[in-house]
């Protein structure tokens, strides 16, 4: 293997140690969006995508290359010098595995990266809604107690109302504290408003999340059938191949013996 193609094979490498990391399940998505604001990430994050469209155009150049090196070596039939030179069969043939495994490793490479980079984009995507339904839970919480207090407030100055103790100045109070109430149930209302909003998101954030993975799955199916029927047409066509080239030889040891015998009779 050529030192580019030991260097793809090791980015592949890499990206699926590294989406395996991602999909850890005990690692919620706001932790990992703490790992990636660190100060490390945050200096890298201003690179990140003309990092990302280089190396998408880099494994696109290798990708394409690997496709014209199985198309090259597929196309190619032994000649005549196969009778001369045998171990042309052999060292073809080895080309064009080279060239497969190539087409392999460049591809899985493009399409591990966009899955990693969506992953990413996701789990904060994820976390964002995380801190934004916990914070609005914090002031509906807060917004609910707040009305239960001033509730029982204005229900102990109705009461005093009622019996005849109260004045004009309490009568004001009230008032008052009515305003107060209906504006904290304004609140209430949009806050529980936000938090609905916020849980939707959150939802089909998950729901997204869980197509992308079954998306991926049915793509890595389809990927080993397609490799199945690939190796299976590569033995078949290999086999024939054999069994021309034995003929062939076949043929011309009994054209080399033929004069021999000739000249003996």
């Amino acid at each position: 293997m050529t030192l580019q193609w030991t260097a793809v094979a090791l980015f592949l490498y890499a990206e699926i140690v590294v989406i395996l990391i991602l999909c850890i399940p005990f690692i919620s998505a706001r932790r990992w969006q703490s790992i990636f604001q660190l100060r490390i990430w945050s200096w890298m994050a201003r690179f990140w995508n003309k990092v990302f469209l280089t190396m998408i155009i880099v494994l696109i150049v290798l990708f394409l290359d690997a496709v014209r090196e199985v198309r090259k070596y597929s196309s190619k039939e032994i000649g005549t010098d196969a009778k001369v030179q045998p171990n042309m069969f052999d060292h073809l043939h080895m080309k064009l595995f080279r060239a497969q495994r190539n087409l392999y490793i460049s591809g899985f490479a493009v399409f591990l990266w966009l899955v990693m980079k969506r992953v990413i984009t996701l789990i904060n995507q994820l976390a964002a809604v995380s801190g934004t339904t916990a914070a609005l839970q914090m002031q509906a919480d807060d917004a609910n107690k707040a009305v239960e207090k001033y509730t029982k407030d204005n229900e102990l100055l109705k009461r005093t109302l009622m019996e005849g103790v109260g004045d004009k100045a309490t009568a004001e109070g009230m008032e008052l504290l009515r305003t107060e109430v209906g504006k904290l149930k304004d609140e209430l209302k949009s806050s529980e408003n936000a938090l609905k909003k916020s849980q939707a998101e959150a939802d089909g954030t998950k729901k997204q999340m869980e197509g992308l993975a079954r998306e991926y799955e049915r793509l890595l199916k389809e990927h080993q059938e397609l490799q199945v029927i690939l190796n299976l047409e590569t033995a078949g066509r290999c086999k024939r191949r054999v069994c021309s080239c034995r003929h062939t030889k076949h043929k011309f040891q009994q054209h080399t013996l033929n004069p021999a015998k000739n000249v003996i009779l």
